[in-house]
């Protein structure tokens, strides 16, 4: 069995990484890496033990570096993802890689990547050379997509761990699309969520033009995935082709991170917010809510999170779950405050660093 936790955590300025041991009480700090870099993601690739960092660089474009030896060193690649020349002379170019998804025991060397303006990218050699998804960037929906606040991003990638050509992507503000055949084709998925993020509109339930926050598979249980969008929470239990919503009992239907227990499908975490123009948790005070029946009732966990005051917001990767048997639960803010629980949500500590704001958390089990 696993006897140490590491936390992978990207920042605005670079990468760190929060270790301990089974306990998970006492917290090391190593960092930063890929200094002075904006870190939107960090995640460990489970087929061969590598650390993957999705940077959006101003000034060197936006790749993504891979370690093999845990963040002591890195592959600096020589470039990242890029738009082929007809949609570069277009004006498509790269702004940021919002996420990093390693691919199934099944793909070796496969990594894709999601990015703004909202596309995806795929590599079949540890991300030494990237392909566009074209797709995904075809669909006929393509020219109706908006951007959200942050941008037009394709921000979630889930992966089908029991169908090697089955995979989805969640976009704002576009939706969440599907694909049956490794991303030849794709089909919105969006049955059930609602859109009524502009001002005076009313509850619509389109078949895209959703404002997707983050998509959360329950890898303990298959077909069953949930999503936090802009309007609400809401799960699916038949790979995406419906959602119920399961917002009631929250503070808000407003959100970025959401994550499930890797031995409990039922069990799930978010961090609600109040909208996207006051960004920061209800009442100014840090609450995460659970529930352990897929969304039915929520319960409200604060001992030793921060109470009225605390300006503070989750981001989208910014809340993570471990695979001990007795989960432990991880928030990162955008202020750069790291909390910790080892209970799974019922008490909380400090990771002792004040970190540059938290993109992404990812917590390894080794």
């Amino acid at each position: 069995m696993a006897d140490r936790v590491a936390l992978l955590i990207g920042t605005r300025k670079g990468a760190f990484i929060a270790e301990s041991d089974a306990a998970r009480r006492d917290w090391t700090v190593r960092g930063p890496m890929l200094q002075g870099q904006n870190v939107m993601h960090m995640t460990h690739d489970p087929r061969d033990g590598a650390l993957l960092a999705a940077v959006g660089d101003p000034w060197f474009g936006s790749r993504v570096y891979r370690s093999t030896d845990f963040g002591e060193t890195w592959v600096d690649p020589q470039s990242g993802p890029t738009f082929p020349a007809d949609l570069a002379q277009a004006g498509r170019t790269v702004e940021k890689i919002w996420h990093v998804q390693p691919g199934r025991p099944e793909e070796p060397g496969v990594l894709y990547a999601g990015i703004e303006p909202a596309a995806l990218f795929k590599s079949t050699d540890l991300g030494a050379s990237w392909d566009l998804v074209r797709a995904l960037e075809e669909h006929p929906t393509r020219a109706e997509w908006m951007p959200a606040q942050g941008g037009l991003c394709l921000h979630s990638i889930v992966l089908d761990p029991h169908d090697v050509q089955h995979l989805y992507v969640g976009i704002s503000a576009a939706g969440t699309f599907e694909s049956r055949d490794g991303g030849a084709h794709w089909q919105p998925a969006n049955q059930g969520t609602r859109v009524n993020f502009l001002p005076d509109q009313p509850p619509t339930y389109a078949d895209y033009g959703q404002c997707v926050h983050k998509l959360a598979n329950a890898p303990a249980r298959p077909g069953r995935i949930y999503q936090q969008s802009h309007c609400g929470i809401y799960r699916s239990d038949d790979n995406a082709a419906s959602w119920t919503e399961i917002t009631e009992g929250l503070p808000s239907d407003f959100g970025f991170g959401i994550v499930a227990s890797p031995n409990d499908p039922d069990t799930i975490w978010v961090c609600p917010s109040i909208s996207g123009y006051e960004h920061w948790m209800p009442g100014a005070r840090v609450v995460v809510y659970r529930s352990r029946d897929a969304g039915a009732h929520w319960e409200a966990l604060d001992s030793g999170l921060p109470g009225e005051g605390a300006y503070l917001n989750v981001l989208r990767e910014g809340i993570a779950v471990d695979a001990m048997p007795t989960a432990g639960v991880y928030i990162g803010t955008n202020t750069g405050q790291l909390f910790a629980s080892n209970d799974e949500g019922d008490h909380w500590q400090a990771v002792p660093a004040f970190f540059p704001p938290i993109s992404s958390v990812t917590a390894v089990t080794r």
